[in-house]
């Protein structure tokens, strides 16, 4: 298939976006797989910020990060998405390139515990203030769960109103297959 699929699709934005030495955010922990890559990506001198509400993300991500000795470049908070500005050091402000967020719940975890349109939209808000000119934010959107759904129709709504003079907003998506499949939206500050 010559059509890039929707997660590597997301990274090689993220590349583009993220040089040795930068800050970055991943908003939604999970297993720790963004994290690890987000920390390969900033260097030894750069600095990933990870949030999570569930101890089992935040365990997970530890011990990948562990693994493969970088747990020097993150800071994981046990935290929501929406306390970016009070967890992030205001010396970091205007320095964010790059933020990854895979929304619905954590694979293989407690399916009842979801990201949220509200937390979502105030996070995305956040960092969209923070971010650097031209750096960029991942939303990796799975609305194949009613949840989900719900909170893919906010946010498409929420960011369909953002001024094109603040930020750039494409979405990548394939239409026609089966079971609903994530896309992406990424959203370039200007």
């Amino acid at each position: 298939m010559k059509l890039e699929r929707i997660l590597p699709f997301a990274r090689e934005l993220l590349q583009k976006a993220i040089a040795p030495g930068d800050v970055v955010v991943d908003a939604t922990l999970g297993n720790g797989h963004d994290t690890l890559f987000l920390a390969q990506l900033v260097g030894e001198h750069g600095r990933v910020y990870g949030f999570d509400i569930q101890d089992e993300a935040i365990q997970s991500t530890q011990i990948k990060l562990d693994e493969h000795e970088l747990s020097n470049r993150t800071v994981l908070f046990n935290r929501g998405h929406e306390h970016v500005t009070a967890c992030i050091p205001p010396i970091h402000f205007g320095r964010i390139t790059g933020a990854v967020f895979n929304l619905g719940y954590l694979p293989g975890g407690d399916k009842t515990i979801v990201t949220r349109p509200r937390t979502t939209i105030s996070a995305i808000e956040q960092l969209i203030d923070m971010m650097a000119p031209e750096g960029i934010i991942i939303l990796v959107i799975y609305h194949g769960h009613p949840e989900g759904a719900v909170e893919r129709d906010y946010i498409l709504r929420y960011l369909k109103t953002i001024d094109q003079n603040t930020a750039h907003i494409l979405q990548y998506q394939f239409i026609n297959q089966a079971n609903r499949p994530p896309f992406i939206v990424a959203i370039e500050k200007r």
